[in-house]
Parts: C-alpha cells; structure tokens; sequence
C-alpha cells in the first residue's frame, strides 16, 4: 500500500509517494536524494541517520516516514544558514572532530538537538542531584552522545568541538563562567 507524504527538508517542502513500510531514511536518501543523512546499522544503534526532526534529534531508520508527514526535518546540509556554518559544524572543523566523516552529519545533528535539550533543562542518565548542572561535564557531553558512534574514535575531538560550540551557542546559564565552559 503506498501513500502520499509531504516533509519539509532543509527549508524545502517535498511531496513524494511511499510505501508505508518505507523508513524515513530511505524516503530521504532514495526518493528525495537527500545523501547527508547516512545508512549506518539500519537498526538504530549507531546515530549516523540521526537529523532533526521537529526540532528533536531523531534516528530515521527506526521511522515510518508515513508517520511523519507534515514534519520538519533538518539534516546536517539544513544547519548551515546563509552559506555560513552552525557554530557546531565550525566547531566539528576547528577541532578536526571526523576522520573518515561517515558518522559526521549524524553526529552534528545529534550535539545541535542534545545541546538544546540541555538549554531546555533535560537531566542525563549521568546528571547528579535534582535539577540540571549549570555546564556540561566532559562525562555528561560523552553520556547525552552515546547514541552515536564513531568508527574512527574521534571521541575527544568530538567532546571538544562541542564544549566549543556550547559556548558559541549558548549554554543554560549567560555571565561569569560561560567563556570558561566553552574552553576545551
């Protein structure tokens, strides 16, 4: 059975027609040529899929792309805004945080979308006492990550380009400190 789905991608509205067993990855990737969002496992367990969607960091090869129609989607392409970077694909440059670049959009997407639940004030399965610490912790940046892996072992570069854009981005907390929690 196939069915008629519209999805904004990047900024751009897409209308296509999809089985509705088809994943959303696939509806990405082969029917609307959209290639920054990766097939990695197929079995959501190592990110390199993972987009924006609605605003909420998701992996698209556990979605039904039938479920989702109307939805925002935003790839790592979709971040860059005026032909200037985001400040976490800077970020991932200036701190030389790829090696091969497979896991690279995945793993944008995911610091964008986990950097805002942190501003939001979501605690992780590592966050200590009642509440949400002030700024990340290296143990709390490689804790909201762990959905994405990176084959290469890019980790510390990973950490580091996101400390830098925490500050770039802005944390929970603004003044004395903040520069500070964006040092690698």
């Amino acid at each position: 059975m196939e069915a008629s789905i519209t999805l904004r991608v990047d900024g751009r509205e897409r209308s296509l027609r999809v089985d509705t067993r088809t994943t959303l990855l696939d509806a990405l990737r082969e029917r609307l040529g959209v290639t920054s969002v990766k097939k990695g496992c197929d079995h959501g367990q190592c990110g390199a899929c993972t987009v924006l969607l609605d605003g909420r960091r998701a992996t698209t090869c556990l979605a039904l792309a039938v479920a989702y129609d109307g939805a925002t989607i935003t790839t790592a392409r979709g971040l860059a805004a005026s032909g200037n970077l985001h400040p976490v694909q800077q970020a991932f440059l200036d701190h030389d945080a790829l090696q091969c670049g497979y896991c690279t959009p995945g793993q944008i997407c995911s610091a964008v979308g986990m950097l805002e639940e942190f501003r939001a004030g979501h605690p992780s399965f590592v966050t200590e006492g009642p509440g949400v610490p002030a700024a990340l912790s290296d143990e709390e940046i490689r804790e909201r990550m762990s959905g994405n892996l990176c084959r290469c072992g890019a980790y510390v570069n990973i950490v580091a380009a996101i400390r830098q854009a925490m500050g770039e981005v802005g944390g929970r907390e603004t003044g004395p400190g903040t520069a500070e929690r964006a040092a690698p």
